[in-house]
């Protein structure tokens, strides 16, 4: 889902093998994490999320090792020369949620949609 976010702004995301989260090669060569997908369980209850970084201050992702992987670092849309919102990322990630998972995002029965 990410990934073809990703492809949606020409950029090649792909997965690794023993890696979590999705990767770009930028121009150099260099591979950075720019997506990550979280997942918890606790006391029956799971917690999800993803974080796809569009213009973060990447200064504070200095230190922290991206899942535990030391020989690459964190980039974003901006800094591989992606001029794109938070509100573009958002109709992107919205559209091909649809295509992957064939269903638009719904509210669970009794909450109110927002």
């Amino acid at each position: 889902w990410m990934i073809r976010t990703l492809a949606r702004f020409n950029v090649t995301g792909e997965r690794r093998d023993g890696r979590v989260g999705v990767w770009v090669v930028d121009a150099g060569g260099r591979e950075d994490k720019i997506a990550a997908v979280g997942v918890r369980v606790r006391h029956w209850v799971s917690y999800h999320g993803i974080a796809l970084n569009v213009d973060p201050e990447l200064e504070h992702f200095r230190g922290i090792v991206p899942c535990g992987v030391t020989q690459h670092g964190v980039t974003s849309l901006a800094r591989l020369g992606i001029s794109a919102s938070v509100g573009d990322v958002d109709v992107a990630l919205r559209a091909t949620f649809d295509a992957v998972f064939a269903a638009a995002p719904a509210s669970a029965p009794g909450v109110a949609a927002g």
